[in-house]
């Protein structure tokens, strides 16, 4: 049987969510100054270290500081962060370079995907010129974001539309979401310690105080912003060395 879409045949499209943020939230986390004090100092004491799991972090800033300068990196993975990420499937496909990261994500093959996508905003840098290595950004005029911004509503609401259809015809959600596009947002668990975090944030925050300069896609770079933020609240100290050393993964 010839199954073919006609204007009875497509589906009705409900109200479809244009977004242009990102969400991120901190699910649970084991993570302190403190764990990196008495996982370090176990190289000198031994047993003795355990002493100190609960030393007051301050005391021993410097041994943070010392230890981010001279990169010596695994005291820093004694420590757990799971966040809830919520962002377009672009951004999740960049993230998951990072692989010292564990994920889960929602899976279009096991549900139905809602109708949230990601549509540019006003402050979004368009125009990209120059080589690989070697882009700038500039902010685009009105026209060319009126066209972005109308062209991504005008795609996504025809490709969910054609998701539905395929969807009510009995076609398995595997096979439909194929004409989904990757503005869609999903999400995910990303659980990571604070040496891997240390290493996403390197290279996906622009930051003009690093020592080696980062690129990073704006979408990714406002995920990690808020990653940074929720970080910075539990382990000040490290946060305040890995930005006093440049911003380099120890």
């Amino acid at each position: 049987m010839e199954l073919t879409m006609t204007a009875s045949t497509i589906a009705t499209v409900p109200d479809i969510t244009f977004r242009s943020d990102m969400t991120v939230e901190l699910v649970k986390h084991a993570a302190s100054d403190a764990d990196v004090i008495w996982a370090a100092r176990v190289s000198t004491k031994g047993e003795q270290s355990l002493a100190d799991v609960d030393a007051d972090p301050e005391r021993s800033a410097g041994l943070i500081n010392f230890l981010m300068r001279d990169r010596h990196g695994t005291p820093f993975e004694h420590s757990s962060m799971t966040f809830y990420v919520s962002a377009p499937i672009f951004v999740f496909r960049e993230f998951m370079r990072h692989r010292t990261f564990s994920y889960n994500e929602e899976s279009g093959r096991y549900r139905k995907l809602e109708p949230v996508f990601y549509v540019p905003g006003a402050d979004r840098d368009l125009v990209q010129t120059g080589k690989p290595g070697a882009y700038t950004f500039s902010r685009g005029t009105a026209q060319q974001h009126a066209l972005v911004s109308e062209t991504v509503r005008a795609a996504c609401r025809e490709s969910y539309a054609a998701y539905l259809t395929m969807l009510e015809a009995g076609v398995a959600r595997e096979v439909a979401r194929t004409v989904l596009p990757v503005g869609l947002y999903s999400s995910m668990y990303a659980t990571c310690n604070a040496r891997a975090l240390m290493n996403f944030l390197s290279l996906r925050v622009n930051d003009e105080n690093a020592t080696f300069p980062s690129f990073p896609q704006r979408e990714i770079e406002m995920v990690a912003e808020q990653m940074e933020a929720l970080w910075a609240g539990l382990m000040p100290l490290t946060h305040a060395a890995f930005e006093r050393n440049g911003r380099v993964c120890p």
